[in-house]
């Protein structure tokens, strides 16, 4: 007897330890009480947030994840709560899963609720915090913890063995030694991410600087250029060190102006305007303006006084005239430059930091280079292409990109307010029709203002007009809700659509094109795939059809689980074999509707109390799968046992359809 006791107690300590090892539990609280009067206090809820994960902050837009709060739950009208407060400033970043700007914070958090107690009756401060945390991989399901503070024993809380308890003396040090940790976490986190990211927003510049180089204000530029500096260079080292001198004030000019508009605006300005939807509407029209400029309906030049002042500067010669020199160009040619240098700043402003200067230093690179080249060496010259109609196709062509460009930010706009003005299928319409005029201008079909007349086509006009007209037929699918990868993250996402699930509202996924009837408690999941929401109603069903059961651990808040949606699901082969080889059976552990009373319990294993649909999903994935992390996939035969290796996170769409045709086979050989 005293053998298989210990033989239990130790099974039960091992699964115990297994079960604990699997949990993730990457944020920790800790609650205190800061007293500001006889009736005024600072709820402080301060968050340890585990390497490479981030919690969400409480300043989420509708249809995003779970935004953390600090509710109380105590009081009633007898408490007044403030607005919750935020330290130090979340991140900002762009998620395209949820087509939408999200904040976050990585390491340290600190959330601070004022409350004041309207009746001395209250003796005591109850509530909770509610939050949700992910990775780069997985998302974990909402989460609540408790709080509580004894007011007659000077704000005293209940020991809670969930959090670390702070106590109430914590001064204004802690606070300050808290931020500047987190801004030093923050920067060792961050530095890759951010790397990348100024990387491709220097060779977009650059890009676009050679782009600008081609146009008629600029093109032309640059023999007269050469011209100038053979002729004050009495040698040929003097005629070298002017060229470089003069190049460089090129950078120095444009780097200057991405310093400035950071440090007028701000980078945290700067990103929050490019999520703003006036200002993507105010973005919008200019670059609509910039495209008609480019088509020739009018030029956007600069006051001519200013130019006669740089060229009254260039005339002094040396330094300061090589400079006013450089300064004159930029001027110049500001009805070329100045519309793709805007595009340039509000793109690398959404990227905030250094991103402006970075793309200025770019752009401005790309543009010295062969001036400062040229200058050095004037024999190149005679391999340059001559100027002519040419340059102004270039212009041309700059603007229809401005144009289509133009829409994207018109799309934001649009579905920030929930217009429904600028759906899917329309905003691909206007880029069919956009791309399809630029096809045929290349073509020489269409004519603008100033086109020099052309007796033939050239042969690289016609390859490029090709390619054009080849992508506008790509995009026509999209219209009957094909997914046209090449463009992904420029229209609406497809639940943004006037079909969601394509022309007809048909299921895609089905075999065939055509949708099999739902059956009874089925509703269109992902990618338009019939799915259950129950995990038993799931189950007899499978069993009456025969088929195995697919587990989606999910979330409405996950972000991951909406990647591989995306990724994965979109795939055809995939979203054939979920809507005809399996039961597809979407779990959300983030679902908020309550439980009835009868049917809410103290979970046996993580000890919390169970109240919401979401919180049943998510302790059933615990206590049956030891994992707390979606998206998590799970494949189980009628025995409800797994057939195979469960998955996680992965986008490669060969490993998932390996993944479901080694399920399916295990299935059949049962």
């Amino acid at each position: 007897m005293k053998k298989v006791s210990l033989v239990f107690w130790f099974s039960l300590l091992f699964s115990v330890a297994t079960l604990n090892a699997q949990i993730l539990e990457p944020v920790k609280w800790a609650f205190s009480l800061n007293k500001l009067s006889e009736t005024e206090y600072e709820i402080i809820a301060d968050a340890t947030i585990d390497k490479n994960w981030h919690l969400y902050s409480s300043n989420i837009p509708e249809g995003g994840p779970i935004a953390t709060s600090v509710v109380m739950i105590n009081g009633g009208e007898k408490l007044r709560v403030g607005e919750l407060r935020e330290e130090p400033d979340a991140d900002v970043q762009f998620d395209q899963a949820f087509d939408m700007e999200l904040a976050w914070f990585s390491n340290k958090a600190r959330f601070i609720l004022p409350v004041t107690i309207t009746d001395k009756d209250i003796s005591e401060l109850e509530g909770y915090v509610e939050f949700m945390s992910c990775d780069d991989e997985q998302c974990l399901p909402p989460d609540r913890i408790d709080f509580s503070f004894d007011l007659e024993r000077g704000g005293a809380a209940r020991q809670d063995p969930a959090v670390l308890v702070q106590e109430e003396d914590s001064d204004e040090n802690i606070t300050a030694d808290r931020q500047e940790d987190t801004a030093l976490e923050k920067s060792s986190d961050n530095e890759k991410s951010e790397t990348r990211s100024h990387w491709t927003i220097f060779w977009l510049s650059f890009l676009a600087g050679f782009a600008a180089l081609l146009t008629p204000c600029v093109f032309p530029m640059i023999p007269m250029t050469v011209s100038f500096f053979t002729k004050q260079s009495k040698t040929k080292a003097s005629g070298f060190r002017n060229a470089i001198l003069y190049g460089v004030s090129i950078i120095v000019i444009y780097v200057i102006l991405g310093t400035v508009v950071t440090a007028v605006f701000g980078a945290d300005v700067l990103n929050a305007l490019s999520t703003n939807p006036w200002f993507n509407l105010f973005f919008a029209a200019l670059l609509i303006v910039f495209a008609i400029s480019f088509f020739g309906a009018f030029e956007i030049v600069l006051p001519n006084s200013w130019v006669s002042a740089a060229d009254r500067g260039a005339d002094k010669g040396g330094l300061i005239g090589i400079f006013f020199m450089a300064f004159t160009l930029a001027l110049v040619s500001f009805s070329c430059t100045g519309p793709i240098v805007g595009t340039l700043i509000v793109q690398a402003a959404s990227v905030g930091g250094m991103a402006p200067v970075v793309g200025m230093l770019g752009f401005s690179l790309a543009l010295a280079l062969p001036f400062a080249l040229f200058a050095a060496f004037p024999g190149w010259l005679n391999s340059l292409p001559k100027s002519g109609g040419w340059l102004n196709s270039v212009k041309v062509v700059l603007g229809f990109l401005e144009l289509a460009f133009a829409f994207k930010f018109l799309s934001i706009t649009d579905m920030v307010w929930g217009l429904h003005v600028l759906e899917r299928e329309v905003f691909i319409a206007i880029w069919i029709t956009i791309f399809g005029a630029l096809g045929f201008y290349l073509m020489g079909k269409i004519k603008l203002p100033h086109d020099s007349p052309m007796d033939h086509l050239p042969v690289s006009r016609m390859m490029l007009g090709l390619v054009v007209l080849a992508f506008t037929i790509y995009m026509i699918p999209g219209l009957w809700g094909a997914p046209v990868n090449l463009i992904s993250g420029f229209p609406p996402p497809n639940n943004y659509a006037e079909s969601p699930y394509g022309v007809g509202d048909k299921t895609p996924g089905t075999r065939g094109g055509s949708a099999s009837p739902l059956g009874e408690d089925m509703h269109l999941g992902p990618q338009g795939i019939p799915a259950f929401d129950d995990y038993e109603t799931a189950l007899a069903y499978a069993k009456q059809v025969d088929k195995p059961l697919l587990l989606d651990f999910t979330g409405k808040g996950c972000t991951n689980c909406r990647k591989m949606e995306d990724a994965v699901w979109s795939n055809q082969t995939v979203k054939e074999m979920l809507a005809n080889d399996y039961v597809l059976t979407s779990l959300y552990v983030d679902f908020r509707e309550n439980l009835p009373e009868d049917e809410q319990y103290i979970s046996p294993v993580t000890g919390k109390k169970i109240r919401t649909v979401g919180n049943k999903w998510s302790d059933f994935q615990i206590s049956r799968f030891q994992r707390n992390s979606q998206p998590h996939y799970v494949i189980l035969g009628h025995d409800e046992e797994p057939l195979v290796e469960e998955r996680g996170y992965d986008t490669d769409v060969q490993n998932y359809i390996d993944w479901l045709k080694t399920g399916l086979l295990e299935f059949n050989q049962q």
